[in-house]
């Protein structure tokens, strides 16, 4: 008899687990709360000249997502990507000559020498991140558990004290020597929130943010939309026989006997697993401990994000006419040095203002559907900022969002082609999507829930993705190893945990 796996949260974790398990002759149905599957790889639209203009409301650009779970789960039979081979191209203020961050380890080298004055070890850097990522890379596919004295056996100490245990200062430090390449090497220790660069443990975000192997470490686009990524995974999940339900509202799990209750019925499973936020399977599980537990965890965010629409492709004026750029992705700088990303990041944390410049990454969503064939006639920029605080929502930061606009304008020709803009602050993200206190990885990616600890196992060692000491009950959302991200990879991984225990 096939055991029967309830899955909660459509997601692109619960779909990647749904889809292995039930290739594996597992029994699988999808619980959703919403009307529609995505999580937050959904999209939105919306009218511009009495036209429905789609765009990505939530997650953007794909990266961490696995080559083997794009190919095994049969998108890559559905899907369309492109990824900039150009170089990306980072402005500080009052510079507006772009430094280029090229693919090429010996042209990056070249480049922050002139531009940066960089004199440490860029080659180093590289290969030893290189290193780092194969590892990550062998653990997601193997579903092995992370654990430190496996990192150390196989990586070394010294390379597991620097990039796995230490912080993001102390290796940006041990390379570089140019403020400007530390802040853009480790801009992404702030990714889903406000880590200290100074905690250990924290230089661990860095090759974790370029551990995708379906653009070999970088980041691209999905022809359409990101949300053609869950949609279609959903049509190929039903194809193979697995069952999701929509709008559905749990009133109560028994797990003792192993039984969900819902408004008009019970269904009874052999697993289950949340891929959800982390506190929602405390809740229905209406676990008091648990519930404090979780909450003491770090769930701040304070990313947002403008969607900004164009009525012509936007023209750069730096560098100018040089259209092999226009899908480089873009970023703007605030900040100076490292005490300076420090302190603005710690600003947003404290809610000491609602909005803290620090750097905004500039998604060039338009241009990149123009280079995969399709020319929809509205221009789309995508603008991930930092750092907002977590009390306000978009309409109440209306100068918030014109500050940042107003900076995008010193960089672009046709301002006055702006004729929309879609905005999210971290409040409208906890909303919209149910991150816990508007973290885009539903836990801060801080010293102490990285690598091994982000689990919330009582055995770790034992099942890493079950949910606390529950039996056959396991979480694989965004808070779990090794993060959020359209990736499906905790989805993979604890699939996989159950398939090998089965």
């Amino acid at each position: 008899m096939k055991k029967r796996v309830v899955i909660v949260g459509g997601g692109i974790n619960g779909l990647t687990a749904a889809n292995y398990l039930q290739k594996q002759n597992f029994d699988v149905k999808i619980l959703e709360k919403n009307n529609n599957i995505g999580g937050a790889c959904v999209k939105d639209s919306v009218v511009i000249n009495k036209k429905p203009v789609n765009y990505p409301k939530g997650a953007t650009v794909l990266g961490m997502m696995q080559k083997f779970v794009f190919e095994e789960t049969n998108l890559s039979k559905f899907i369309k990507t492109y990824y900039p081979k150009s170089p990306k191209l980072v402005y500080f203020k009052n510079n507006f000559e772009p430094t280029r961050i090229y693919q090429d380890v010996n042209l990056l080298k070249k480049e922050l020498q002139i531009k940066w004055n960089e004199k440490g070890d860029i080659e180093g850097f590289r290969n030893d991140e290189a290193i780092v990522i194969k590892y990550l890379q062998n653990i997601y596919k193997k579903s092995t558990v992370p654990d430190i004295s496996d990192a150390e056996n196989i990586l070394g100490k010294k390379i597991t004290e620097l990039w796995i245990k230490g912080s993001a200062y102390d290796l940006l430090n041990h390379y570089f020597t140019s403020e400007k390449t530390k802040l853009y090497m480790g801009m992404t220790v702030t990714e889903s929130g406000p880590a200290s660069i100074f905690q250990k443990g924290t230089a661990f975000t860095i090759p974790l943010m370029d551990s995708g192997s379906i653009f070999n470490g970088y980041w691209g686009f999905v022809k359409n939309g990101i949300w053609e990524i869950s949609e279609n995974l959903g049509k190929i999940n039903e194809s193979i026989g697995v069952k999701i339900d929509y709008s559905v509202s749990i009133k109560n799990i028994d797990h003792k006997s192993k039984k969900i209750f819902l408004d008009n019925k019970e269904l009874d499973y052999d697993y289950l697993l949340f891929a959800t936020d982390p506190i929602t399977p405390a809740r229905l599980l209406k676990d008091d401990k648990k519930i404090k537990t979780i909450n003491d965890k770090e769930f701040i965010g304070t990313s947002g994000k403008i969607t900004a629409f164009f009525k012509n492709p936007v023209v750069w004026k730096y560098p100018a006419n040089d259209d092999s750029l226009d899908t480089s992705f873009r970023f703007i700088f605030s900040n100076s040095d490292l005490g300076e990303f420090e302190k603005s990041s710690q600003i947003a944390y404290k809610n000491h203002k609602d909005y803290e410049p620090g750097y905004i990454q500039i998604y060039p969503e338009g241009a990149a559907q123009r280079k995969m064939g399709n020319d929809e006639g509205i221009e789309k920029l995508i603008l991930f900022s930092k750092n907002f605080s977590f009390n306000k929502k978009s309409k109440d930061l209306v100068d918030c969002k014109q500050d940042i606009l107003n900076l995008l304008s010193k960089y672009i020709v046709n301002v006055d082609d702006l004729i929309e803009t879609k905005f999210l602050t971290p409040a409208d993200l906890k909303e919209t999507f149910y991150f816990p206190k508007g973290n885009i990885d539903h836990m801060t990616l801080s010293g102490n829930q990285n690598f091994d600890k982000r689990t919330f196992s009582n055995q770790p060692k034992e099942s890493f993705f079950r949910y606390f000491d529950y039996d056959n009950i396991y979480y694989c959302g965004a808070g779990s190893f090794p993060c959020g991200s359209v990736a499906g990879t905790p989805g993979y991984m604890c699939a996989k945990h159950i398939i090998n225990f089965n």
